[in-house]
């Protein structure tokens, strides 16, 4: 694939893993709140929010890798999603 056609297609990649991310982002926000009020309530962090948070911080990365020109391994959802690590507290 050429330059010109590479970068027009990181255009469109880019929209539409900004925009996925984009709404990724606000479940997040609401579910990191959630898990805010449980850790106050219980004492203890809840591993499956804290993992999934985790995840979307990963998938940002490479996307802004990918938008920046660093990395050349597209963003979710145009590449398979890597195994989410185990999260270590």
């Amino acid at each position: 694939m050429g330059e010109r056609t590479e970068i027009l297609f990181r255009i469109i990649v880019s929209i539409v893993s900004g925009i996925i991310l984009g709404v990724w982002k606000m479940f997040i926000t609401l579910i990191c709140a959630v898990n805010w009020v449980i850790t106050i309530f219980t004492g203890k962090r809840n591993k499956e929010i804290a993992e999934l948070s985790e995840y979307w911080n990963t998938e940002t990365y490479k996307f802004i890798r990918y938008l920046t020109l660093v990395s050349n391994k597209r963003p979710f959802p145009f590449s398979e999603a890597e195994k989410m690590s185990k999260f270590e507290r």
